[in-house]
């Protein structure tokens, strides 16, 4: 049968709606490999050894993760539908769109290549090959390389039906292999969660020993109790444990005339590591640090200072008079 010169919507928005979830897919899957790399091969030309929980650094790989889980199975029912299509015989303006999208998908796979290829010989003149380096840029070979081999066969130049299916059943297991590795690396929802429930408790300790240490240079006297800070003109509260429910609290205990101690209940160790300034592939601009999530000047010797187990810690402060100073009283008269 002679094919029409109809063009279908359906067949339209399927080649589309591949093309845009392939690249989706790709880009999240190679930026969660890169940042389990990072994080697994930290350099200490582009990191820095810090305490405590840092949002940003699982930022790219959470996002990476929630991508895959979703965008990834669409691709395979929309690539799937596609071929299905094609199958069932095409017109030629759709016989056109095929090829277009084809030879588009070919062509950004071979530019990966090709900008890969000239960002090895760089570093490597520079002097910066590092076995995490290398494998990022065999990750991303190796991903062009799928991708290539399985759009060739589709194009009829390789006669690959039955790779076809290998290849995508290959794929789908390495995918389902990073984002395991992924939530290894980073741990799962109940971890993170549990981390930030942590560090929401150093942030409620730090609250207290500023009020604690302002109430000593306005009276030059430690408060008795956490609820002689309380002040209602100030809209000042002493801050709860998150699990209060649970019968969590934080306690503060009068040792000495300058000297007192602040005690919780930690779910985790505190973290440690190199974490990357950087958060691009191969280097970048040092991003934000999410302020919302921590206060903690981290790499300081006030984040080492609230270093903690899981389970009760306490954590011992002694006012220095020179370095905070009582407030000067006000002239009588």
């Amino acid at each position: 049968m002679e094919p029409t010169r109809k063009l279908s919507p359906q067949f339209f928005f399927l080649a589309v709606g591949s093309l845009a979830t392939l690249i989706a897919t790709v880009s999240a899957f190679l930026n969660l490999i890169f940042s389990i790399l990072d994080k697994v091969f930290p350099d200490v030309l582009s990191a820095s050894y810090q305490y405590g929980y840092v949002s940003y650094s699982f930022d790219s790989m959470r996002s990476s993760l929630a991508i895959l889980i979703i965008v990834f199975p669409v691709f395979l029912l929309l690539n799937k539908f596609w071929q299905k299509s094609i199958r069932n015989g095409v017109s030629v303006w759709d016989e056109v769109i095929r090829k277009w999208v084809i030879y588009l998908i070919l062509f950004l796979a071979s530019v990966t290549v090709i900008v890969d290829l000239v960002t090895l010989v760089r570093y490597f003149v520079s002097g910066e090959i590092t076995i995490r380096f290398i494998l990022k840029v065999l990750a991303v070979l190796s991903t062009a390389s799928i991708v290539l081999w399985y759009y060739f066969g589709r194009l009829g130049i390789l006669n690959s039906k039955r790779w076809d299916k290998l290849v995508l059943v290959k794929s789908i297991v390495l995918v389902l292999a990073v984002i395991v590795w992924g939530f290894y690396v980073m741990g799962g929802p109940g971890s993170q969660r549990n981390l930030r429930l942590d560090q929401r408790r150093i942030e409620d300790l730090q609250s207290i020993q500023w009020q604690v240490i302002s109430f000593w240079q306005q009276k030059e006297k430690l408060p008795v109790s956490l609820d002689e800070l309380k002040n209602p003109i100030s809209n000042y509260m002493v801050p709860q444990d998150p699990e209060f429910q649970k019968g969590k609290a934080y306690e503060y205990r009068k040792i000495a005339d300058k000297t007192f101690e602040l005690c919780a209940t930690f779910t985790l160790p505190m973290p440690k590591g190199w974490v990357e300034n950087s958060k691009t592939g191969f280097g970048g601009i040092e991003p934000m640090r999410d302020a919302s999530i921590s206060s903690v000047p981290y790499g300081s010797a006030m984040a080492d200072s609230w270093d903690h187990q899981a389970g009760r810690a306490c954590f011992e402060r002694t006012i220095d008079p020179e370095l905070y100073p009582p407030y000067p009283k006000p002239a009588k008269g």
